[in-house]
């Protein structure tokens, strides 16, 4: 009875034991799931080879149309205003000579008669006293041989009426200056821009009368930046200047006028850090060329100027170029390789480089995520080539494979 429990207690023990040293005979025998190498191929890029060339850069800068010369108008003598020129208006233009304004002339007429009175009697009394001299001189001689003092031929009497003669002369030419400048005329050929008399109005010596600005010649102040100004280098331009190219929308019509950057100012603004350059246009209002469009002054305008200065450079896009100024290349064994660049200079779309890859270097124009010294890579039209993890997972399996065939052999022999 004993005996009959015991067994019926150890029964379902022995057959949890067997089922486990069953389950561990099978999973020691199951034979590992055959691995497949997954074909990764390397990554594809696209390259161009690069070649340089001839590079004249374009330096774009903007300013505001202004003239060469500004000028108030003053009265150098006083007096009423008796006419005003149809074109001293705001906005009328005028040549060089033109009477602006007169003033009134009676006193300064006056004033020239006096003047040339007073040189008459000069003149005639220093005549008087040249003849007096030589009645001295003869009178001397008749009653003595001894050389004549200067009292007794009467010099500095002569030399004093010399003097008033002179003297009479200068009050002459003032007077015909004074008489000259009632009336305003223009100094140049220019516009007026302000007329501040009018008829009847009593102006005093150094009054404003109005402002003017000369029309032969207008200036365009372009900021220049100290990376651009090496490519301009105006100190040592020609006589004939740097050819600017000037545009500006008029009337919504896009207008060009053509300039010459003739100097710099020559010093660095300390606020914003840059040079101006100053470009001159003659004959802005083109009043020798009446069918152009006028360059008025206060005219915003943008300003494109040509370097001369030729330079065998590599033109990429601007894409290309990395944030540590590198680009990516791809070497004969379809790897990338990482090269820093000399940068002449940047724009929105390209970049010039100077050194750094030579010509006929291909150079990756896509991108590439996380790129590395010797990654491999393949071109359009390249049969597709495993990555480095690839090979190293195909290598292995294939070594396996090798191994277990040797085994299976070995049992056979056996």
């Amino acid at each position: 009875m004993k005996n009959s429990m015991l067994m019926k207690s150890g029964l379902p023990l022995f057959i949890v034991l067997i089922a486990f040293i069953a389950a561990a005979v099978m999973i020691k025998s199951r034979k590992p799931p055959e691995q497949v190498p997954v074909d990764i191929p390397a990554f594809l890029v696209d390259a161009e080879a690069v070649n340089s060339e001839q590079v004249s850069f374009i330096v774009k800068s903007q300013g505001n149309v202004v003239p060469r010369n500004k000028t108030s108008l003053s009265a150098q003598v006083s007096g009423q205003v008796v006419s005003l020129s149809d074109v001293f208006i705001a906005g009328g233009t005028f040549k060089k000579g033109d009477v602006l304004a007169t003033l009134e002339q009676d006193d300064y007429r006056t004033d020239l008669k006096l003047a040339e009175a007073e040189l008459a009697q000069a003149q005639a009394a220093l005549q008087e006293e040249i003849a007096r001299g030589k009645v001295a001189e003869q009178e001397w001689r008749s009653v003595s041989s001894v050389a004549p003092p200067e009292l007794g031929l009467r010099k500095p009497q002569l030399a004093k009426e010399q003097a008033n003669v002179k003297a009479a002369k200068a009050k002459l030419e003032r007077a015909k200056r004074n008489l000259e400048r009632t009336k305003i005329t223009a100094p140049y050929n220019g516009i007026v821009v302000e007329r501040n008399i009018d008829l009847g109005q009593f102006v005093a010596m150094g009054s404003v009368l109005g402002t003017v600005y000369s029309t032969d010649t207008a200036e365009v102040r372009l900021p220049i930046t100290d990376s651009d100004l090496m490519f301009i280098n105006i100190a040592g331009q020609s006589s004939e200047g740097v050819p600017v190219s000037l545009t500006a929308s008029v009337g919504g019509v896009k207008r060009t006028w053509q300039g010459q950057l003739v100097r710099s100012e020559g010093i660095l603004d300390t606020g914003s850090r840059v040079v101006y350059a100053i470009v001159e246009v003659q004959d802005p209002y083109n009043f020798k060329a009446s069918h152009k469009a006028p360059l008025r002054f206060g005219q915003f305008v943008e300003a494109e100027i040509t370097s001369r200065q030729n330079e065998q450079l590599l033109v990429l896009p601007r894409s290309i170029l990395r944030l540590d100024n590198t680009v990516l290349t791809v070497n004969d064994n379809r790897e990338i390789e990482i090269k820093p660049v000399e940068v002449a200079r940047t724009t929105a779309k390209e970049v010039f480089i100077r050194s750094g890859i030579e010509e006929g270097t291909l150079v990756v124009t896509s991108a590439v995520p996380n790129p590395y010294n010797g990654m491999k890579v393949r071109l359009p039209g390249d049969e597709p080539v495993l990555s480095d993890e690839a090979q190293a997972d195909a290598q292995s399996s294939s070594t396996d494979e090798s191994e277990k065939v040797e085994s299976n052999t070995s049992e056979g022999g056996r």
